[in-house]
């Protein structure tokens, strides 16, 4: 068979070749890259907002809305107390309000009153000195009457718990009907998609770290990577195995990770060049991996390679490939072409 000149692209250098053979084949220039040095830890996944709602009255649960891996919206009703006492301690409340209003505004009107009277020097300025203290004492009634409202009111509102943000419930400390008091934990939950990784990294990584500030996060049930947002070091090493906690702050995450989840941390610590290779040109079969690589003359060879970490859609050469040979993108297509040509040649 008889092929055109491989024409090379730049960076991974893609290329097409055709030939007597009717379909062409994509093929893909092996190249080594500068690419991070990595040092791999165990990290845990950690929610970066969680919090427990505690009851702020006391009295008897009359419902729980929602339970353990529930998803809630801010704003949502998640509990509720029987709120009947705190309904007649605000009434209560605002009948007391009212009461120091009308006596405030009488105490007004007596004290404008008595100021005429005292001009007209018809009472004493003892009797015009009274007035002013009963209405100063109207006033400070007044005032303790609306604080008083305003408590009952708050009290009340207390027995309607929502949620803060919107998050997944992790626990719940409560049922329905049970008494509760103030400070007492009813449910647990998380921010979802508000996620971060901590990890304990060898003092002889933290130079490193430092001097670049790149991580990335491997998941261990596919390989995919998530990349780090923002890293925090703690100032000081734990004494007992001298390594720094770190932590890892991801960016929000629908679906994949959860709190309490064993992932890899992959902690940039320099630079060092790696032979990449698009995933879909690696052919796996039981526990072989190869490409199919063009030679110089044309031909197809079947070979096997020793993959690494996968970085995205691009998979580390360890062994079996050189830089700069041509490899084809379409591992069924090239199979098909490699039967061809061995046929062709017997």
């Amino acid at each position: 068979m008889r092929f055109i000149t491989v024409i090379f692209a730049i960076c991974m250098g893609l290329a097409v070749f055709t030939g007597q053979a009717a379909d062409e084949l994509q093929t893909i220039t092996s190249k080594r890259l500068q690419m991070p040095l990595e040092y791999l830890v165990d990290g845990v996944v950690e929610a970066r907002q969680q919090a427990t709602l505690s009851a702020e009255v006391s009295g008897k649960i009359e419902s729980v809305n929602f339970d353990v891996d529930d998803f809630v919206e801010q704003g949502q009703v998640v509990l509720t107390i029987r709120d009947r006492e705190y309904r007649a301690q605000r009434q209560k409340a605002r009948a007391a309000l009212d009461e120091a209003r009308a006596n405030l505004q009488d105490m007004q009107l007596e004290f404008k009153r008595n100021q005429n009277l005292r001009k007209q020097k018809l009472i004493s300025q003892a009797v015009l000195d009274k007035a002013s203290a009963n209405l100063k004492a109207a006033q400070a009634r007044a005032a303790s009457a609306e604080a008083n409202l305003a408590q009952a009111e708050e009290q009340l509102g207390y027995t309607v718990v929502r949620a803060p943000y919107s998050g997944v419930v992790v626990e719940r400390h409560v049922e329905q009907g049970e008494s509760v008091s103030p400070g007492q934990p009813i449910m647990t939950g998380y921010a979802r998609g508000q996620l971060r990784v901590s990890a304990n990294v060898p003092q002889s990584i933290i130079a490193g770290l430092r001097e670049y500030g790149m991580a990335r996060v491997l998941l261990l049930e596919d390989g995919s990577a998530v990349e780090v947002t923002r890293i925090t070091i703690h100032p000081f090493a734990n004494p007992r195995n001298h390594s720094f906690p770190v932590r890892l702050d991801l960016p929000e995450i629908e679906q994949g990770l959860f709190p309490g989840m064993l992932v890899k941390v992959a902690l940039k610590t320099g630079t060092t060049e790696r032979l990449l290779l698009p995933q879909q040109a690696v052919v796996s079969r039981a526990e072989v991996n190869a490409v199919y690589v063009l030679d110089k003359t044309g031909r197809l060879s079947f070979r096997q390679v020793r993959p690494g970490n996968r970085m995205g859609d691009q998979v580390e050469i360890l062994a079996g490939l050189d830089e700069g040979e041509t490899i084809a993108l379409d591992p069924v297509r090239a199979g098909i072409e490699h039967k061809r040509q061995l046929d062709a040649a017997e």
